[in-house]
């Protein structure tokens, strides 16, 4: 009896999250996945099924990298709410400005992509999406009890401001704008429609 292929799961998931991230659902081809991953084309079936499967394994990675941003500041507890939603976007900003910024984001990627068509996939990675815009709205919702949100604006209609924000911050950052340049693109949204204050 053969002996299973030993490998690093996570690693394997990460050059393939890469990969996906990189060129996309369509383009990512399987031998592209084996090529990056250094998995057969046996293990990646065996262990993670078809192309489909395995993207949604990587978007569960990718999501440990948002859960962790979302953790240090929309889920901080030691930050009032206007502070952790700052830091949540600056986060966002330095994500994107560093070796990743030609990249974008891997969900907003894919839902840009053709992928958005494929029902099944579309619900993965609109998933993923909605777990920031509900810490986003948890915030939103104390901000607004504490007068802190411009009268006449709901939580939901803000945040939906924030999560296009946050949407745009990423295709920008993929056509090559820098963290200086993608700052002063949210000013204008978030300061002067939500009465988002400036830190000190």
């Amino acid at each position: 009896m053969a002996r299973p292929v030993e490998f690093d799961e996570n690693k394997v998931l990460t050059n393939a999250m890469e990969q996906f991230w990189r060129e996309g659902y369509e383009a990512s081809s399987v031998q592209k996945l084996l090529d990056c991953t250094g998995i057969n084309r046996g293990t990646l079936y065996n262990s993670f099924g078809d192309k489909d499967t395995f993207f949604k394994s990587c978007v569960d990675q990718y999501n440990k990298v948002v859960d962790r941003q979302i953790e240090n500041s929309l889920k901080n507890p030691k930050l009032n709410a206007w502070d952790s939603v700052n830091t949540y976007f600056d986060e966002a900003i330095l994500n994107v400005s560093n070796k990743h910024r030609s990249m974008g984001c891997l969900l907003v990627n894919s839902l840009c992509e053709s992928i958005n068509y494929d029902k099944n996939m579309k619900k993965v990675v609109r998933g993923a999406l909605s777990t920031i815009r509900k810490a986003i709205v948890a915030r939103l919702k104390e901000a607004q009890s504490k007068g802190k949100l411009r009268k006449g604006v709901s939580v939901e209609f803000a945040a939906d401001v924030l999560m296009n924000t946050l949407h745009g911050l990423r295709v920008n950052s993929r056509d090559g704008k820098n963290a200086k340049q993608l700052k002063e693109l949210i000013k204008p949204v978030s300061y002067t429609h939500l009465t988002l204050p400036t830190k000190a």
